[in-house]
């Protein structure tokens, strides 16, 4: 922090012990693995009564010695050129090292490889006097060794970072808005370690057609111009906006877009009250993923998650971040762990000013559902939070969590528990949209509900050309004109540029979002992702390719290779986007 000018950008004693007190968690987890050896040794000495202990860990100290100084002295030098922590991009340019230094000078790389030496010579002297040559026999073995594997359990808990459902990632860390404090507090061997294991030539995968010829059919697909005319479907360019993104609420629930007549019923009624868009399709089929979707508007992928890459995701434009340009306030409220999948990395970095999640709650509520705090008490607090507030403008975004597997609830309306979970969450936000009806907040409010994904019921139905990733969005509130339908076919990722441009916002970032109640939207189209493939949808039809096996998986009505092509253009440009973040 100090290498990198903490002091000149204002940062406190404060700011750094948070930074140390935040980062506390990432710094065990790393502590952990590097432990594991030596505990091994020392479980083996407890049998062994001339085990050469020191001169077995020496070699071991030495060579972590080194690592742990090459990569401490390594974050903090590049920090300034890269301004991000260090992890796997690092090896694409040791195959050209004079390309890699040719910004620095000898004295600049000669100083950093004395300061890397100095702190191996003091690690391994500190390590080596507190290391005995040999443990002291243990008298006890039986009892030594049931004590040493009791701390195993211990020092396992430690590298995996706890027990609830995450497993230790960088955005456990993050606790501000200010990504250098962010960036301070992970520790730079655990972002190394952890972006080895995600790093890949994103653009060498699914290439399909030369670069010509991808061009030509991607071409038009996408565009970011709202073109001539736009349909103005909100009284006001500045709304307050809550985003409830509706975990898995498939259109296989909602009756309206063909679903079972008995799960939504006031999503169904609401439906008649909004915009409501009756041709919307997920672009992926995972929390985490569809997150990024509807958020960042940024395609879904087969083979991985974007938010749980920060080197990427952070790359990404967000609702968030254009709206706090125009003068937004904004927070995030999910009744799980915050920190699953790096979401919470993701939230802050893309303009996220207060996150509220299960550690929030009380315990008993923490523990209400398999996932954390059941959708009746968090549609309760948002309520809450909600009903006085007279600042604005500003955003919140609320993920549900309720309709998850294993699907308990405190609600038994239906016999199958799979859509009583649903009809529960769907009870939850009817009760709570006609209590925020009768606050003054109603009046400037823009409620948008959309799904992170669809949902694939039942469970013994074969998804045929992504059809389960077909999702309802619904625009309400008192900032709606009138209620209208929208049929044309679009994307979750479409909500983007969709809401901005209601807003008279520039959404020419996002490059894979489009607006549809715009003039340029000429030709309406979906495009799904899941962990076998895609499929592509328009007025044609739909066609399913399968990734894995390289063949068709499905097409309907028929053969229509310009469609299936198509699929494949936009998934090689979305993998070639992302190699080049």
């Amino acid at each position: 922090m100090l290498y990198n000018e903490a002091i000149d950008k204002g940062l406190s004693f404060n700011d750094f012990c948070q930074v140390m007190f935040h980062g506390m968690s990432l710094d065990a987890t790393t502590a952990g693995y590097l432990t594991a050896f030596p505990f091994l040794c020392i479980l083996v000495s407890i049998w062994l009564k001339k085990f050469p202990l020191r001169k077995i860990l020496l070699p071991y100290y030495i060579v972590i010695s080194i690592l742990i100084s090459l990569v401490f002295v390594g974050d903090m030098a590049l920090y300034p050129f890269w301004g991000f922590k260090l992890d796997a991009s690092i090896f694409l340019y040791l195959d050209s090292p004079k390309e890699a230094l040719a910004s620095v000078s000898t004295g600049f790389v000669l100083l950093r490889v004395a300061i890397i030496l100095l702190l191996v010579v003091f690690h391994v002297w500190l390590m080596r006097k507190v290391t005995p040559k040999r443990l002291q026999a243990v008298s006890k073995r039986l009892a030594g060794t049931g004590g040493m594997i009791l701390l195993g359990g211990l020092l396992f808990v430690v590298v995996r970072g706890g027990v609830t459902e995450s497993t230790s990632n960088v955005g456990q860390v993050y606790f501000s808005n200010d990504q250098f404090l962010n960036h301070s507090a992970v520790n730079p061997n655990f972002s190394l370690l952890s972006s080895m294991g995600k790093s890949k030539d994103f653009a060498s995968e699914f290439n399909f057609f030369d670069e010509s010829r991808r061009a030509q059919l991607f071409d038009g697909l996408y565009t970011t111009e709202d073109g001539d005319s736009i349909i103005s479907v909100l009284n006001t360019k500045k709304p307050n906006i809550l985003i409830i993104l509706m975990e898995g609420m498939g259109g296989v629930f909602v009756e309206p877009l063909g679903g079972l007549s008995d799960v939504t019923p006031n999503l169904n009624r609401l439906s008649e009250e909004g915009i409501f868009f009756t041709q919307c399709y997920a672009n992926s089929f995972r929390t985490d993923r569809g997150t990024v979707c509807a958020l960042s508007g940024y395609l879904g992928l087969p083979t991985a998650s974007v938010m749980k890459i920060p080197a990427k995701s952070r790359t990404l434009p967000a609702i968030s971040e254009e709206l706090v340009k125009a003068g937004y306030t904004t927070d995030f409220l999910y009744g799980g762990d915050i920190n699953f999948t790096n979401m919470k990395s993701y939230l802050l970095s893309k303009g996220y000013q207060k996150l509220t999640a299960d550690t929030d709650f009380s315990l008993s509520e923490q523990t209400s559902n398999a996932w954390g705090v059941n959708d009746d008490i968090t549609f309760e607090h948002l309520y809450n939070q909600l009903k006085d507030r007279k600042d604005g403008p500003w955003m919140t975004t609320f993920l549900t969590l309720s309709s998850h597997e294993p699907f308990d609830v405190p609600y038994n309306r239906l016999e199958d528990k799979i859509p009583n979970a649903f009809a529960f969450t769907d009870d939850c936000l009817g009760k709570f949209i006609e209590k925020l009806k009768q606050t003054p907040v109603w009046d400037n409010l823009l409620v948008v509900c959309i799904p992170d994904h669809g949902f694939r019921y039942p469970k013994e139905k074969v998804d045929r050309g992504g059809e389960f990733s077909h999702i309802p969005m619904l625009w309400l509130g008192g900032a709606v004109k009138q209620p209208m339908k929208v049929d044309k076919i679009m994307n979750q990722t479409d909500m983007a540029a969709t809401l901005l441009g209601q807003l008279g916002l520039d959404h020419s970032m996002f490059t894979f979002s489009r607006n549809v109640l715009g003039s340029a939207y000429t030709y309406p189209f979906s495009f799904h992702c899941h962990g076998g493939g895609f499929a592509f949808r328009d007025s044609t039809g739909v066609s399913a390719y399968d990734t894995k096996a390289n063949q068709i998986s499905f097409e309907e009505p028929s053969a229509n290779e310009e469609r299936l092509n198509r699929g494949k253009a936009i998934l090689q440009s979305v993998y070639d986007d992302l190699g080049s973040r």
